[in-house]
């Protein structure tokens, strides 16, 4: 399943960079997206874990860059 959110907050190209490369090291992670210009972060994850996979994501998240959130 692949499906895409609004990053609410994602101050700077590095920072996305940063948050992408860590995201896509997640256990469950096909392929992680961000794009800075649009503010949003495009996931794909297997449809029977999408939901476990998108939870990591939104904790990974919080933990990398606080002031950012993933908009469900």
């Amino acid at each position: 399943m692949r499906k895409s959110f609004k990053l609410d907050e994602i101050d700077c190209a590095t920072c996305a960079h940063k948050l992408e490369t860590a995201l896509n090291k997640l256990e469950g992670v096909e392929k992680a997206s961000v794009n800075f210009i649009t503010q949003k972060l495009t996931l794909t994850a297997p449809d029977d874990q999408f939901a476990e996979v998108l939870d990591r994501a939104v904790a990974l998240t919080a933990d990398l860059e606080p002031d950012c959130e993933i908009i469900r």
